[in-house]
């Protein structure tokens, strides 16, 4: 095989649905930031961890596909005044880019680690049925670790337990709990950037005060 550094793909899948608007999407763009420079002080995550950030509300976007950590620049992340929460299309687009992008192993080419998925969302999908209908596939991409957010009292927690048992809850949707999780998504993408090879799956810190596994 040859010499080549292994990418850590990390998915990030965020509403950006109405019900978002306002501070909730105001202090998603403060957390993303704090994120990015978490982990570019990291030179395990600036060598080997590529971004993906799918964001959805009446539609799934690629808002940003897969880029090398150096490389990411984000515009200000916006949401609609009201609209849908099409979750189900979201990961739909997941499954499509994830086929695009991530690098299978080959007799002369080491693939990429298994991916990081983390998913947000404040409500509930709108396209049940595809959301459903996606799961099997989602699983199918043998991702290291996927993590789902459930934020603020709106959140069907019982809906994303059907993706993954990994579900935390934060209760409010103010600056301080989105950064705290944002935070703690950085830490986890480090610690997965400094143990790939050594575990199957993810290690994942222990989340903050605010952040609450689903139990």
């Amino acid at each position: 095989m040859t010499a080549t550094i292994r990418r850590l793909p990390v998915y990030i899948v965020l509403d950006t649905s109405g019900s978002m608007r306002g501070e909730p999407i105001h202090s998603v763009n403060v957390g993303l930031q704090a994120m990015f420079s978490a982990l570019r002080q990291d030179p395990y995550a600036l060598e080997s961890v590529f971004l993906s950030i799918i964001t959805f509300d009446v539609q799934a976007r690629e808002y940003l596909p897969l880029t090398p950590l150096t490389d990411v620049k984000l515009d200000t992340i916006q949401a609609p005044d009201s609209g849908a929460t099409f979750l189900g299309a979201a990961l739909e687009l997941l499954i499509e880019c994830v086929d695009r992008d991530v690098k299978k192993t080959t007799p002369d080419t080491r693939g990429d680690w298994r991916p990081l998925l983390f998913v947000m969302t404040d409500g509930s999908p709108s396209d049940l049925h595809f959301y459903r209908q996606a799961i099997p596939g989602i699983k199918q991409r043998h991702f290291a670790t996927i993590i789902a957010c459930a934020a603020g009292p709106k959140a069907k927690r019982d809906v994303l337990l059907e993706l993954t048992d990994q579900v935390y809850i934060l209760e409010t949707l103010d600056a301080a709990s989105f950064s705290g999780f944002f935070k703690w998504v950085s830490a986890s993408v480090t610690i997965g950037a400094n143990t790939v090879g050594i575990f199957d799956s993810a290690t994942l810190p222990p989340p903050p005060p605010e952040i609450q596994l689903l139990s």
